[in-house]
């Protein structure tokens, strides 16, 4: 099946398709781990989760507190009812999804491991596939839609693989997972916390949260107090110290995001974050001495030069432009 190779992008009227890989190429986009997904990071294999319950609970507070809003102010009207059930299926339909999720095993994480250059991808029943790095796809997708409150955009950032097994069975001959960060650059900052740790190194990607270590951090404390007392310690050291912009975004993303409630369900169910349970891939996460790290393929050095080369000659005349003026 061919695909479109990396570095294309195809537009339409309402809609975008970034491919980043493969090959797996710079984006030129600095690497951002915009949803938390990197759970693990060492010299060895980087651990990537999809489980995002902060991200839901941040998009499903603020609806919350409009709804509230709005209904305080509209109780005394004469179809308060409709309202009440049209927030209701609103806010209601999206957090008995979110409560659902709550109770249900965290999803295991993909392994990418920068020695072996391979990805760990895992299965259902127990079942996990060793995917060759330099075959993974992946694609930004974006979406607009234009209506009476303007023009909305939404993405994804979408990551293939191909079972290596030649005689899988149809339906389990490809596996893809899509993460709702938006699309464009933001899809591509993401992708790249992926492919900088694989093609350069651990120390090309931002600071990874510690979620193997959030707990500790709670002082002997339950999760729900020992992060609300987090939060509001943050907020009185930023204020006492000076640093009054992060207090007051502090206290601005506690009203319109919840986020210590986020911050709460994140280290529950985060801390420690689930490994993987295979034998097997314990020792394959093991360090190898250097002389027996995989290499890039021909094909990728010479596609990973020609993109540098593009993206170097497009900054050269920002660069000239910024120093004429």
């Amino acid at each position: 099946m061919s695909r479109p190779a990396a570095g294309t992008t195809q537009k339409r009227l309402f809609s975008q398709r970034d491919y980043l890989a493969p090959l797996p190429i710079p984006t030129g986009e600095p690497p951002a781990d915009v949803l938390n997904t990197i759970w693990r990071k060492n010299e060895v294999f980087l651990d990537i989760g999809s489980y995002s319950i902060g991200s839901g609970v941040m998009v499903i507070w603020p609806l919350a507190m409009m709804f509230l809003i709005m209904g305080y102010y509209s109780w005394d009207d004469d179809l308060w009812y409709i309202f009440a059930i049209g927030a209701g299926l609103i806010v209601g339909v999206p957090s008995f999804i979110l409560i659902h999720g709550l109770f249900r095993p965290v999803p295991l994480p993909l392994r990418f491991n920068r020695q072996r250059r391979e990805v760990c991808v895992p299965r259902e029943d127990g079942e996990y596939w060793i995917v060759p790095w330099e075959s993974v796809t992946a694609a930004a997708v974006q979406h607009s839609t234009v209506s009476q409150g303007g023009r909305m955009e939404m993405g994804l950032l979408f990551i293939g693989f191909d079972n290596p097994d030649p005689d899988a069975q149809e339906g389990n001959q490809h596996f893809s997972l899509g993460f709702n960060c938006g699309g464009g650059t933001t899809a591509m900052a993401l992708w790249e916390c992926m492919r900088s740790y694989m093609e350069v190194g651990p120390q090309a990607l931002p600071e990874a949260n510690d979620f193997e270590g959030a707990r500790a951090r709670l002082k002997g404390r339950n999760v729900f107090w020992g992060e609300c007392c987090n939060y509001m310690d943050g907020i009185r050291e930023y204020a006492v110290t000076g640093r009054m912009h992060k207090a007051l975004w502090l206290v601005f993303a506690l009203f319109v995001f919840g986020a210590p409630l986020a911050f709460m369900l994140q280290t529950w169910k985060l801390s420690p974050p689930p490994d993987l349970p295979y034998p097997e891939i314990s020792e394959w996460s093991k360090p190898l001495p250097p002389e027996q790290w995989a290499k890039r393929s021909p094909e990728l050095e010479a596609a990973i030069a020609e993109r540098e080369a593009e993206l170097a000659a497009k900054s050269t005349p920002a660069l000239s432009r910024g120093n004429d003026e």
